[in-house]
Formats: structure tokens, C-alpha cells, sequence
């Protein structure tokens, strides 16, 4: 399948984004990569699509994906100093900070509990809450009861809270009134590229324009994970429908801060 995709011209379409705030790179912690050597080749796909910088998200979902942040940030800094060294002459983003894509579970109030959430926050800083983005994921099978009150409550305690990938969740429609709620209540909505190149199937796709279309969407991310989402990642880049939509459309990606 994949393999079709490569007599296809990539274009740099992504370039007005910036930034990718959702990816998997970071090796062998969650359902990502699983190489040093997966990570640069995804790198170099990101790069060629028009992305400067990246920002890394694994998994914090419990209990496929026990992470810990304390873990994850020595993993991320060993993983800093391996890109230095490997990289050789490929041309790759820069890894601008990690923060983390939180599952709503059985152990996200240990996190909560243990205050050491990862986030990432706008260039500006009298835009945003105080104490940054929380990236946040539901079940991809069936809603987590009362997975509202859990957002509302960490943007009463200073998040700012983005939903991940909402056209991937099968209990919503394109008109849901839940998702209309949670856009009233002042969350943030992140789309997939690939959803719109068809990756996941046809009702994610129609699902990710129609939000789109909605006004619901401030950020679009790769959600990265190996080389077969790269390849699709430069399928994507020549999608007509989607690079006009990237001329026309202005997403907040290129306003997030760099990491110091």
C-alpha cells in the first residue's frame, strides 16, 4: 500500500504549521518508535514535509503505558544527546521540547496527584493559562464516564486543556453535542493530518473536515509513531484537498513556544 506512495512528489505543505505538537518518537516507551534509527528516518520525513519544529509526546496510559515523568524526561535528555550523535548529515526538525499525551484512566489522577504534568505553552505569554497545554486522549472504543468534569477540573486548577484527535472516537458525529459543549466550555480541539488523508478510514476523514469546517480545530499534529506514518505523512503532503486547506486555514501551531 505504502509503497505506491512513493512515486508522489513530496511538497513542504505543513510549513505554515511550524510546529508538530503530537508525535511518538521518543523510543521504546509506548506504541511509537521502537529505534534511535526510526526516530531520525521519521524526523527526516517531518522535516521534507515542511515541519522546522517538533515537540514529543508519548504515552502516559494506564496500564498499557505506565509513564512516568520523571522516567521520560531522563529518557528525553539521552535522547538529545544520541540525535547529536547520529544524526550525520540528515537533514532533521528541531526537537523543541516533550510534553505528554495524557489518557483519561484508572491512573490519571496518580499524575494529577504527583503535579509533575508535562505541557508545552504559546510564544506570547499573556495568552494561555498559567500552567500550559494539557494534551489529552479518551478511549478510542467508548467514552470514559464523566471524562468532562475530569478536563473542567484541570482548567479550573490553570490548564489549558486540548482534546487529541476527536474524529477518531467513534461515539462522536460531526455535530456532537458533546464536543460543542467542550468547545463552549473553552477546550482545545487537535485533528490529525492523516485523519484527513483517509489513514484511519472514511468517517474519521469526513469527520476531521467537518470539524474543521465547524471551527473546532486549533492545532493539527502527525501523532507520529514509525517510518509507516512517515511514508503516509508525504502522501499527505500532496493531497490537493489538504494543502488548500492548509493556505486557507491559520492554526495555532506556529504560536507554541520553544522549549529552553
Amino acid at each position: 500500500m505504502f509503497g505506491l506512495f512513493k512515486k508522489n512528489k513530496t511538497l513542504p505543505t505543513f510549513a505554515p504549521l511550524k510546529t508538530d505538537m503530537h508525535c511518538h518518537l521518543l523510543p521504546l516507551v509506548d506504541d511509537g518508535s521502537k529505534s534511535l534509527e526510526e526516530s531520525l528516518e521519521s524526523m527526516v520525513a517531518m522535516k521534507e514535509v515542511g515541519f522546522d519544529e517538533i515537540k514529543l509526546t508519548p504515552h502516559f496510559q494506564y496500564p498499557r503505558f505506565p509513564n512516568v515523568e520523571s522516567d521520560i524526561l531522563e529518557r528525553y535528555k539521552n535522547f538529545l544527546e544520541e540525535i547529536e550523535r547520529n544524526r550525520g548529515d540528515r537533514d532533521l526538525p528541531k526537537i523543541n521540547g516533550i510534553s505528554g499525551e495524557y489518557r483519561i484512566d484508572d491512573g490519571f489522577g496518580e499524575h494529577i496527584k504527583r503535579d509533575e504534568i508535562l505541557t508545552f505553552r504559546f510564544s506570547d505569554p499573556s495568552k494561555g493559562s498559567k500552567k500550559g497545554f494539557l494534551l489529552m486522549e479518551l478511549s478510542l472504543h467508548q467514552p470514559v464516564m464523566g471524562f468532562e468534569e475530569v478536563m473542567f477540573e484541570r482548567q479550573m486548577e490553570g490548564y489549558d486543556v486540548i482534546l487529541a484527535h476527536p474524529e477518531r472516537y467513534p461515539y462522536f458525529d460531526s455535530h456532537s453535542s458533546r464536543l460543542e459543549q467542550m468547545k463552549e466550555q473553552g477546550v482545545y480541539f487537535q485533528s490529525n493530518i492523516l485523519s484527513l488523508d483517509g489513514f484511519y478510514g472514511e468517517e474519521a476523514r469526513k469527520k476531521a473536515f467537518d470539524f474543521i469546517e465547524n471551527g473546532w480545530i486549533e492545532f493539527l499534529g502527525t501523532d507520529m509513531h514509525n517510518t509507516m506514518y512517515a511514508q503516509a505523512l508525504r502522501h499527505a503532503s500532496t493531497n490537493r484537498k489538504i494543502i488548500q486547506l492548509i493556505e486557507k486555514e491559520e492554526f495555532q501551531n506556529k504560536y507554541l513556544v520553544e522549549d529552553k
